[in-house]
């Protein structure tokens, strides 16, 4: 493997909402990125307009389940890292179409891994992979309980295709020593995110007078952190 730890940050999911934050973070604290997006129905070029006219920012519109393209950009960009964002992650959406799902989530998470483990075959310089998973994995838990160490109860297709990622990096790390990490982030709010979520949706519907919906009994309790 290449020591040398130079060259962009390969930001996948990069146009969606925590990814683009992300972007905007490291750009503006002067790292080389290439974000690459599929521009789905919560990823757009206007979450990026702040870094668009910036050379240290290229975008790049495609999926992470198109191997040759991935294959490519790791060619040309020799990036150092890989920050893997880009997922179908509405639980509702999962439950009345799963097969999204299983393509982007589970198939495009294996494709990144395959591309990341040929990448470093050939010597190149990646020192970090970070996988984005969810809290979901974890399944009906107290806000704050899980620990890297909770067993996985995925409740929602969702959530089960996140766990099959996460199982992946867990064995592209033991068997090929991918130097990947997976994050389980709680619920997340903050700028750019897509208004079927629950912060910008109660905003939205409270700012225009419309009926709040209430899931179940109301009585259940999330934890979230503000991007």
């Amino acid at each position: 493997m290449n020591e040398e730890t130079t060259g962009p940050v390969l930001v996948t999911g990069g146009a969606g909402f925590i990814g683009a934050n992300f972007v905007h973070l490291l750009v503006n604290s002067g790292d080389d990125v290439i974000t690459l997006d599929a521009l789905t129905y919560a990823g757009t070029r206007a979450n990026l307009t702040p870094v668009e006219n910036i050379s240290r920012h290229v975008f790049v519109e495609g999926s992470i389940t198109d191997r040759g393209l991935v294959d490519e950009l790791l060619r040309r960009h020799r990036p150092r890292a890989i920050v893997n964002f880009a997922a179908e992650s509405h639980v509702d959406r999962s439950i009345d179409g799963p097969a999204v799902f299983v393509e982007t989530n589970i198939v495009g998470a294996f494709t990144l891994f395959e591309a990341a483990r040929a990448y470093l075959d050939e010597g190149g310089a990646l020192s970090r992979f970070v996988h984005v998973s969810t809290a979901e994995v974890y399944g009906a838990i107290a806000p704050g309980a899980f620990t890297e160490t909770s067993a996985y109860h995925p409740n929602s297709p969702y959530a089960a295709s996140k766990a099959a990622a996460d199982h992946f990096a867990r064995a592209y790390f033991r068997t090929y020593g991918l130097p990947v990490i997976v994050t389980n982030c709680a619920n997340n709010y903050g700028p750019y995110q897509f208004p079927e979520k629950l912060i910008p949706l109660m905003t939205l519907s409270a700012l225009d007078g419309r009926d709040l919906p209430i899931y179940g009994d109301g009585q259940q309790v999330r934890e979230w952190r503000r991007w």
